[in-house]
């Protein structure tokens, strides 16, 4: 896995403007809560609300982990791992 950028939400809270920017890049998001992965085709452009459901946690603020790959946008953590995706 060639990750090319993470953010540390913990360290730095972003909210919906910042999740937007990131993905300004990406042609697919992948977000995770728990057993269930969602995937968003970003070239389709999808609402801002649904972008950003997937995004932000409760609070408004950019959900852990999120990371780049290729053209891929990473949030959240499957309760399976990364592994396959």
């Amino acid at each position: 896995m060639n990750v090319k950028e993470t953010i540390d939400s913990r360290k730095e809270t972003k909210g919906a403007k910042e999740a937007l920017a990131l993905t300004k890049g990406a042609s697919r998001l992948v977000a995770a809560k728990g057993t269930k992965v969602q995937e968003l085709d970003l070239r389709s452009k999808p609402a801002r609300d649904d972008i950003l459901k997937l995004m932000l946690g409760p609070t408004g603020n950019l959900r852990a982990p999120t990371f780049v790959v290729g053209k891929t946008l990473y949030v959240g953590f499957p309760k399976d791992g990364f592994e396959g995706l």
